[in-house]
């Protein structure tokens, strides 16, 4: 009878234990003051991208880009997949506008007026010189071909709104308005990933992993390892956090703190 309490007891224990999240306290690299309405992330080259004031900004030490276009509204998206093409979308105009590794305009794409019109929704950076669609007339997930000015539909019909979405080269990544987290490819294949908990904000992060904040905790998932981490740092209220290759910067109305992290 004593063995069978001693390991109910040890059960129990560990089952309570596997339940809770892990803790990881990030070390703080550094922090840079940045005046801004909305960091957006850096790329390879050190660059920090935001806006302020609708403009978008790119700054390096004494290096500084930047792009407007007051016709065209608020700036809904930028995509900084790759810096030698960085995508703007103006959803209240239907366009997107490319830029170069220097913010200088590129291309300018008004999908109200391409052969076969469509109502942009979201949108991102794909492969073989592609964007990301999701055609809200439709509610299916296309490519666009900004060389040849093509589009093609490759998904069937959403039963459900897209509530936040992030995009690769080769997939377009959602959550709906249930919290289902869905993936397409290139050729229509959608996979879902099962249902994301509760969150004030999200950043997804790749096929198995994302990073969300909830009532003022940070939590890193990796849903393939069955992985949750709850991430400590300093700061109890932020306006966003960006995570990529094991830096977490923290954006806060006193600029960006930058934290190393180091996933088990």
């Amino acid at each position: 009878m004593k063995n069978i309490l001693i390991l109910l007891f040890t059960v129990i224990s560990f089952c309570g234990a596997f339940g809770q999240s892990q803790k990881l306290n990030a070390t703080k690299i550094d922090s840079i003051h940045l005046d801004c309405d909305q960091f957006l992330g850096y790329d390879q080259f050190g660059f920090y991208y935001f806006i302020k004031n609708n403009v978008l900004f790119k700054v390096k030490e004494k290096q500084s880009f930047e792009y407007k276009n007051v016709s065209l509204g608020r700036i809904t998206k930028v995509d900084l997949l790759n810096p030698l093409t960085i995508v703007l979308f103006y959803e209240n105009f239907n366009t997107v506008i490319l830029l170069d590794n220097q913010l200088n305009e590129t291309q300018k794409i008004n999908f109200s007026e391409i052969p076969i019109p469509i109502t942009v929704a979201a949108i991102g950076l794909a492969s073989q010189n592609q964007l990301w669609i999701y055609n809200s007339m439709n509610q299916q997930i296309g490519l666009f071909d900004f060389l040849k000015k093509e589009y093609k539909t490759v998904s069937i019909p959403f039963a459900e709104s897209i509530k936040i979405y992030h995009t690769d080269f080769n997939t377009f990544y959602w959550i709906d308005e249930k919290n289902n987290w869905c993936t397409c490819d290139p050729f229509g294949k959608i996979a879902n990933k099962g249902t994301i908990p509760s969150f004030d904000s999200i950043e997804i992060i790749d096929q198995s992993t994302y990073l969300f904040s909830k009532d003022k905790n940070l939590i890193y998932e990796d849903v393939a390892k069955s992985l949750k981490i709850e991430i400590e740092i300093s700061e109890k209220t932020f306006k966003k956090f960006y995570y990529k290759d094991q830096i977490l910067s923290i954006f806060t109305s006193e600029g960006i703190t930058n934290y190393k992290i180091t996933i088990p």
